[in-house]
């Protein structure tokens, strides 16, 4: 018997990883072997998985949750479950489709299905990923259609900003001085004063 590991992702710092966790340790996971990766699934270049895929050894265990913690690129899944299973020797379970545990059925038969499954799986997850990328694009789309603007809002300098400049300019302010009346942050303050230069040359 190999040892046992158990793979998490989530796709962002904010997301909580923790029914993840509990069904690792439901499985008997221990709690050395479990890695975490708060990283995007579309490849598989995230440091804690490299990092177990070193470790594993023939004859090793690895549970993960659901195929698309594992990763949402169709090619790269199939890819990655070929080089584990095949390459490295590693048995794999997948807990929320029992079809998708390769201790089970390593005759032809068993190994076809499996491989059926993995890539009609696979393929959802892919989809799914897709999908939600066109629903994004659709959804700002209309937003924008309504008039709604993203990105931050824009600062608009006070009225008396072109006074604060011509005294900043005359050497009357100093630059804090003149931050703190025009109520703007450096950067903004300095886009604002080329925009009024401009206006200033273009009226002369």
């Amino acid at each position: 018997m190999g040892n046992i590991y158990g793979y998490i992702r989530v796709s962002t710092q904010e997301q909580n990883e923790a029914r993840q966790i509990i069904a690792l340790r439901n499985a008997a996971v221990p709690e050395r072997g479990i890695f975490l990766d708060k990283q995007s699934g579309k490849d598989f270049e995230r440091p804690r998985y490299k990092e177990l895929v070193k470790k594993l050894e023939p004859g090793d265990l690895l549970y993960v949750k659901s195929i698309d913690r594992l990763g949402r690129n169709y090619g790269e899944i199939l890819e990655q479950w070929r080089v584990l299973t095949r390459e490295k020797g590693v048995d794999i379970v997948v807990l929320d489709m029992p079809l998708l545990d390769t201790r089970r059925g390593k005759d032809l038969v068993g190994t076809f299905l499996s491989d059926i499954v993995l890539q009609v799986l696979s393929f959802v997850a892919e989809n799914e990923r897709a999908n939600i990328r066109t629903r994004q694009a659709e959804g700002i789309a209309a937003a924008k259609q309504r008039g709604v603007r993203f990105g931050r809002p824009c600062v608009r300098p006070s009225e008396d900003f072109p006074a604060i400049v011509s005294e900043w300019e005359a050497g009357r302010l100093d630059f804090q001085t003149a931050l703190e009346r025009s109520g703007l942050a450096q950067a903004t303050f300095y886009r604002r004063l080329r925009e009024h230069r401009l206006t200033r040359e273009a009226e002369k």
